[in-house]
């Protein structure tokens, strides 16, 4: 068993259990974060008494805030990894590719990179006291990968361009009535409701819910190159002045000031 630093493994009865530990950054990811959640998928994936995967944040404040602004504004990058590369594209695809359901257990704030993995797992179930929302635009960043266009596949075009646009939070009711999650629970459930999923899960065929994965994936998996293109885009562009200014104005605690970037 891998040792880890920014999350827990565990896996209880036919479930693996995925928590993001990073409570202090609220379940912030840095590239360590990425890289062990990759090692953990991975490891689900082999295990072959592991029937469905829960991802899901420590602590009761934050799911995932996306990647770590802070970390970014102080050091430039998302800090030093195993590959020497920042893998959140290749985490993406994992979550979609690893043939075995995944349930996010959101416990608190999704936004930002932390809303694009519960919209990538393919299974969401909220605390009645989680949020739901997009910061790229507040902090200069995007994913204009499966974080958009995924994203439009669930919701509708018209809403995920209101979630992008204007960077504001929705709660777990509008959530569940937009299509964004399955069920709504109050936080003191969330857990044992996710594990009930699961467990309803790992009395189903594996063979055939490998089949249906693959079967829903195909439609969008066209999207993986956009997400290729959007990863080189977005690296490019926090080290531009307009990205940086963005990552700064979040670290500093005040508005950004964009208004020099607005082009003709």
């Amino acid at each position: 068993m891998p040792s880890y630093e920014d999350i827990t493994y565990d896996v209880e009865g036919r479930a693996a259990i995925i928590t993001i530990n990073r409570p202090h950054r609220y379940n912030a990811f840095r590239g360590r974060t990425v890289e062990e959640l990759i090692k953990a998928f991975r490891g689900a994936w082999a295990d072959t008494g592991v029937s469905a995967i829960i991802l899901t944040g420590a602590g009761d404040k934050a799911f995932c805030t996306g990647g770590d602004v802070k970390q970014r504004a102080e050091t430039g990058d998302y800090g030093p990894t195993e590959s020497g590369m920042f893998e959140i594209g290749n985490l993406h695809k994992l979550i979609r590719d690893v043939p075995k359901p995944v349930i996010a257990a959101v416990n608190g704030i999704a936004v930002g990179g932390g809303h694009v993995l519960h919209v990538l797992c393919d299974l969401s179930i909220a605390a009645d006291t989680a949020t739901f929302g997009q910061a790229g635009p507040r902090v200069g960043s995007f994913d204009a990968g499966f974080g958009s266009a995924y994203l439009a596949r669930v919701v509708g075009e018209k809403r995920a361009r209101e979630i992008w646009y204007l960077c504001r939070q929705y709660d777990a009711a509008t959530a569940q009535q937009w299509g964004l999650v399955n069920a709504v629970v109050p936080p003191a459930d969330l857990l044992d409701e996710a594990k009930a999923w699961a467990a309803e899960i790992a009395e189903k065929s594996p063979t055939a819910l490998r089949f249906l994965k693959q079967s829903f994936n195909a439609d969008t998996d066209h999207q993986a190159g956009l997400s290729n293109l959007a990863m080189s885009a977005l690296d490019l562009f926090t080290k531009s002045p307009e990205g940086l200014e963005g990552a700064a104005a979040f670290a500093q605690k005040r508005p950004a000031d964009f208004g020099a970037y607005v082009k003709a």
